[in-house]
């Protein structure tokens, strides 16, 4: 598998020497995870509480 790539295998790993390497710690939290879906608890709270008022017997079904 590596025959591709035999001419280049061996080079050193390549280094800017314009920007400087990024800490890990600034690595890390690109990775992070987020909260992609922000307040969806909160509106499908609301939807049940709205629900449970418009109908009360359907708090049993919980």
């Amino acid at each position: 598998m590596t025959d591709n790539y035999s001419d280049i295998i061996h080079f050193p790993h390549h280094t800017s020497k314009r920007h400087p390497q990024m800490p890990i710690e600034a690595r890390a939290a690109q990775f992070a995870p987020f909260a992609a879906l922000t307040g969806y608890n909160a509106a499908i709270n609301e939807l049940v509480r709205k629900t449970l008022q418009q109908s009360p017997d359907l708090e049993d079904d919980l």
